[in-house]
């Protein structure tokens, strides 16, 4: 990702995916997915199936990654106010396996004042490319948006809009 930091006593902009997901989100970097874009308009990033998150890439690690997605997609879309995710509907297609590179999309189908709707797809691609090739799950996350930000979380937002691509 390619960053910039325009405020020298802002703490520096992360130089990799795995450590923007670090920042950003704890869990999906324990699984060893990357954060790649972000923009209030889509959010999208990669994992590689290994012995790191499971033998064969699961149901409980394609919604992590379809709420993650989906709610820092959310959050920029708001303006950075906070959003808390109300509903998640997720249908596992096939599966991926160890070795497998699984990519992942989030893009917004409403952007109301109060409810946001996203769409995450997650979908297995040929190494070489970022191909579409085999769709792994297809999901909808409905989030509720624009309430006011936690003083405790405020640090973690400000690294959020200096990290987007808005």
């Amino acid at each position: 990702m390619d960053h910039q930091n325009p405020n020298p006593n802002d703490p520096p902009l992360p130089s990799s995916p795995s450590s923007t997901t670090a920042i950003l989100d704890s869990p999906l970097n324990a699984v060893g997915f990357e954060i790649q874009i972000l923009s209030p308009h889509r959010v999208s990033g990669r994992i590689v199936v290994s012995p790191k998150c499971c033998q064969v890439l699961h149901g409980g690690v394609s919604a992590m990654i379809a709420e993650a997605l989906a709610s820092v997609g959310a959050q920029m879309a708001a303006g950075f106010k906070r959003v808390a995710g109300f509903h998640l509907s997720i249908d596992h297609l096939q599966s991926a396996e160890i070795g497998d590179l699984v990519l992942a999309e989030a893009t917004p189908l409403s952007l109301g004042n109060t409810i946001q709707v996203w769409e995450v797809e997650l979908w297995k691609a040929k190494s070489s490319s970022v191909e579409r090739r085999d769709l792994v799950a297809s999901s909808r996350v409905t989030l509720l948006c624009n309430m006011p930000v936690p003083k405790h979380a405020q640090p973690l937002v400000d690294t959020l809009k200096r990290l987007a691509k808005l």
